[in-house]
């Protein structure tokens, strides 16, 4: 058998090396367009916040431990313009404009995500960056580096702009945050939002709420960063206005597409072609709480999905339940975690859904450093099912979102939730843990 893949990060090469696990003698080849392959693109902020920091250090493998200890048929450097189903190949082009072909008996498409940018005048301008892949960190890295940048224009504010700020911020670079939104992270509640939104204040970040951005000028050296409100002038610009599913080569195969854009699949990743796969950013998955597809580009989704290909081309039994949506991000002292569905997201589903939002602490109040956390929590009144979470805190909330996931993936409800023997000890939580009040809290509401 030869397996085939298109794209070598998260989920190409962990389908590659399981690949190589079940099937020692499988003919595995991995097509890679850029130089890079199994990188931990999600540190790149905190390696642009140390002056010294070193984008290389983030690869996980080098490509040689591929080649030579696993002999996978890596091949760094090849694009792939064009799948052809039917006849089961890919076409494409090596480094040097050199038209290849190869056929496959199983193939998998890993092609991620891809960095939106608005195509506006002067979104193409030399100080206009992204940051998605290792390449953009390195040339955002250089051009910090090789200019003296005294200020710089975020526009966006998902967890790669937001967690920018703070990296930007400690290279001692003045920050200027553009969104088209009138609030910031729409999907927390106000309580919340409005606690990230005072620390970002506060550590100098100046905010700007609707205004969606027109244009890029150059003036002198520098740029103006122009709303249609006013302009605002910085030294570089970084796009962080999220992502969207790499699937054009399974759309021009004829391959089918979901709702959000992205490749879809079964429950064992396969598509529309039986012996075509796709996983990672790319493609949809299943969202534990509803049980409907859904778009959600996650790091371990990726991961775990190229996995779950491996085996189910190497004759094992899969089944991917799905992902709840969890998901964290620190802005300078504070932590964001969230899991399952909002209450917007939530009445959409269809259910019945009520919310509460509760005020706790995260230690014994008696104990140095305890801090105030903010609970939002979202359930059903018809079957009393927690739904959601999403929690805004200072100390350790990224840990604690993942005893609500776990209770998602196990459809627990709101009253046995509530009755979770959680881990107490004053240095850790108070007795009754932040989670526990909010769930108490939403028992009534229900």
């Amino acid at each position: 058998m030869h397996f085939v893949i298109i794209g070598g990060d998260a989920a190409g090469m962990s389908a590659a090396s399981r690949a190589r696990r079940n099937a020692p003698d499988m003919r595995i080849t991995v097509l890679e367009m850029t130089r890079d392959v199994s990188y931990s693109a999600c540190s790149m902020p905190y390696v642009l916040a140390d002056e010294e920091g070193d984008m290389d250090a983030l690869i996980m493998r080098a490509p040689a431990v591929f080649r030579e200890k696993q002999n996978i048929d890596l091949r760094l450097g090849h694009r792939v313009t064009s799948i052809d189903a039917r006849a089961k190949r890919v076409l494409g082009e090596d480094a040097q404009g050199q038209a290849f072909e190869i056929a496959f008996d199983k193939l998998l498409i890993a092609t991620g995500s891809t960095a939106n940018m608005p195509l506006i005048p002067g979104h193409n301008l030399p100080q206009v960056f992204v940051l998605k892949s290792l390449d953009d960190g390195r040339r955002v890295a250089a051009f910090i580096g090789d200019n003296k940048v005294k200020k710089a224009a975020i526009i966006g504010a998902g967890y790669i702009g937001l967690e920018m700020c703070e990296a930007l911020t400690e290279r001692g670079i003045i920050v200027q945050l553009i969104r088209n939104a009138p609030t910031l992270l729409p999907w927390l509640a106000p309580e919340l939002a409005g606690m990230v939104e005072k620390t970002l204040i506060q550590k100098g970040i100046l905010i700007n709420h609707g205004c969606t951005t027109e244009r890029i000028e150059t003036k002198g050296e520098r740029l103006d960063i122009c709303c249609r409100e006013a302009c605002f002038d910085a030294d570089m610009a970084l796009m962080a206005i999220g992502v969207r599913p790499n699937s054009f080569l399974a759309k021009e195969a004829g391959l089918a597409l979901g709702a959000s854009g992205a490749i879809a699949v079964n429950r064992c990743l396969q598509t529309s072609h039986p012996d075509i796969y796709a996983a990672g950013d790319c493609a949809e998955s299943f969202h534990v709480v509803t049980g409907e597809k859904t778009w959600i580009p996650m790091a371990l989704t990726a991961n775990r999905a190229g996995w779950a290909v491996a085996d189910h081309i190497t004759g094992r039994p899969v089944r991917m339940e799905g992902v709840a949506g969890t998901g964290v991000f620190k802005i300078f002292d504070v932590e964001v975690a969230r899991t399952g569905l909002t209450l917007k997201e939530a009445l959409r589903a269809g259910f019945d859904a009520v919310e509460v939002v509760v005020k706790s602490y995260s230690r014994a109040k008696t104990v140095s450093g305890s801090k105030p956390v903010w609970v939002h929590m979202v359930g059903d009144k018809q079957s009393g099912r927690l739904l959601g979470v999403s929690m805004v805190g200072q100390d350790n909330e990224a840990r604690r979102i993942n005893a609500a996931a776990v209770a998602l993936h196990g459809r627990m409800r709101v009253a046995d939730f509530s009755t979770a023997d959680l881990a107490y000890a004053p240095p850790f939580s108070p007795v009754w843990d932040p989670l526990l009040v909010a769930a108490n809290q939403l028992l009534k509401t229900l």
